[in-house]
């Protein structure tokens, strides 16, 4: 009986990224063999409709933080208008705020750009899909 006790609780064994989901830039490797020699490659297989999607989700959580902080300066804003003692404080506030928005719409700016760029690169490994409709 207490040799089987000796194993409680080591059942799950893991390494620290098995477990979390890779985005970026390959999801995998595809294996190439060459016929006439024993020689096995393997290239980077990515996939970019996934890695498209993470840009667009980057640059809605970008756009996002613009709005965010533009409504936090805006309010600051208002605020300093209100509370003529403490106006200088709500001006820097307001200051800091409209630069966070400033930040968060470059990183938009620079999502949409990367998203338009994997959408290129699909095209280009796949070539371009035409649908017509008529």
């Amino acid at each position: 009986m207490s040799e089987e006790k000796h194993h409680h609780g080591h059942h799950h064994h893991h390494h620290k990224d098995e477990d979390k989901p890779s985005y970026y830039p390959q999801s995998g490797y595809s294996e190439t063999t060459v016929a006439y020699g024993a020689t096995t490659t393997l290239e980077p297989e990515i996939d970019y409709k996934k890695e498209e999607k993470h840009h667009k989700h980057l640059e809605h959580l970008g756009e996002a933080g613009v709005v965010a902080a533009g409504a936090y300066a805006l309010h600051e804003k208002h605020k300093a208008k209100k509370d003529p003692e403490h106006a200088h404080k709500h001006k820097i506030e307001e200051e800091i705020a409209a630069a966070a928005a400033v930040g968060a719409g470059g990183f938009a700016f620079h999502e949409h750009h990367q998203k338009k760029e994997t959408k290129k690169e699909e095209e280009e490994a796949y070539g371009k899909k035409h649908h017509h409709l008529f």
